[in-house]
């Protein structure tokens, strides 16, 4: 059944902008990005919102819903008090283009500066890889992301500090999580994520992991671990003693 409801959504550019009250009809089963759509397609056709798959598989349309980080597409309007506007904004943590828009392109170049892949020689006569199902299997859940950049978007140490030059931010920590624990790899990124990518600014949280849509333990399966290896590699005294035997 239909009924009406108070959209309150943000208008602006880089230069400034305010939020705009729209009222439209809800349906059942309607998300929050169907309901932006006909709002766009009746009373503001100049609205800017980014979409495109509406699965829950692509990240376009991340944005904030009274005043959390969460995908459109995947945020039905039956979840939200409709009692109360629904408050629409774009990230917070990324440059506004315009109106629900903002540039992630920050995100692309962090991803630039870890390092990449570097498998070990194939160990069997055939020339490929022996490994244990359980070190694929810790790997899987990483590549899950979607690169929707809401846990970017919600860390303080990016939303709030805007700590770009020193920290990769939770969804870097993922990808670095994932090649450093991946079997085959050989490339050791520790001393990038102590001196560049800021991996000691993160005081785990876990707002980065409640956001997720696709429900990645970011904080204790990715962050943790490699906050374990920074310290066993440059804070544990029996290694230091024996760098200095060295």
């Amino acid at each position: 059944m239909a009924r009406p409801a108070l959209f309150r959504i943000w208008r602006g550019n880089p230069e400034g902008g305010a939020f705009q009250d729209f009222k439209t009809e809800v349906d059942a089963g309607m998300v929050v990005l169907d309901a932006v759509h006909r709002i766009q397609a009746a009373q503001a056709p100049d609205l800017a919102v980014r979409w495109n798959c509406k699965a829950g598989k692509c990240g376009s349309c991340s944005a904030e819903i009274n005043g959390m980080p969460r995908l459109m597409c995947m945020t039905r309007m039956g979840q939200l008090n409709l009692d109360m506007p629904v408050v629409i904004e774009p990230m917070h943590a990324f440059p506004l283009i315009r109106d629900l828009v903002t540039d992630v392109s920050w995100n692309f170049q962090v991803k630039k500066k870890i390092k990449k892949f570097k498998p070990r020689t194939p160990d069997a006569p055939d020339g490929t890889w022996r490994m244990r199902q359980a070190d694929v299997d810790r790997v899987q859940e990483f590549r899950k992301c979607i690169e929707c950049f809401l846990c970017q978007d919600v860390c303080h140490v990016l939303r709030e500090h805007r700590k770009y030059d020193e920290f990769i931010g939770p969804r870097y920590f993922v990808y670095t999580a994932a090649l450093e624990m991946h079997p085959l790899d050989t490339e050791s990124r520790i001393a990038g994520l102590k001196n560049d990518h800021g991996v000691g600014y993160c005081n785990i949280t876990t707002c980065c992991r409640q956001v997720c849509p696709e429900s990645i333990t970011i904080t204790e399966n990715a962050i943790i671990p490699l906050k374990e290896r920074v310290v066993d590699e440059y804070f544990d005294p029996f290694r230091k003693l024996l760098r200095i035997i060295r």
